[in-house]
């Protein structure tokens, strides 16, 4: 038999408009999410790129649960 949880997600990007693609400014704002969140156990993040008419267009989910008890 195989472990099984809920695992929660959200997903986040720039701004459209200038500064879209920003990676460096998307991983600060993801950072800050999580701080948010509070205690948890991240299980995978997923980077994903789009282009649209104003250039790359970059967004990150993050897949996580509650952190557990130690």
């Amino acid at each position: 038999m195989t472990s099984s949880w809920p695992v929660r997600h959200f997903s986040q990007a720039n701004p459209k408009g200038p500064g879209q693609g920003d990676v460096p400014a998307l991983l600060r704002r993801v950072a800050d999410s999580l701080d948010e969140l509070g205690p948890i156990e991240v299980q995978d993040l997923v980077l994903h790129r789009e282009v649209d008419e104003d250039g790359p267009w970059t967004s990150l989910t993050v897949y996580f649960h509650p952190a557990s008890p130690r």
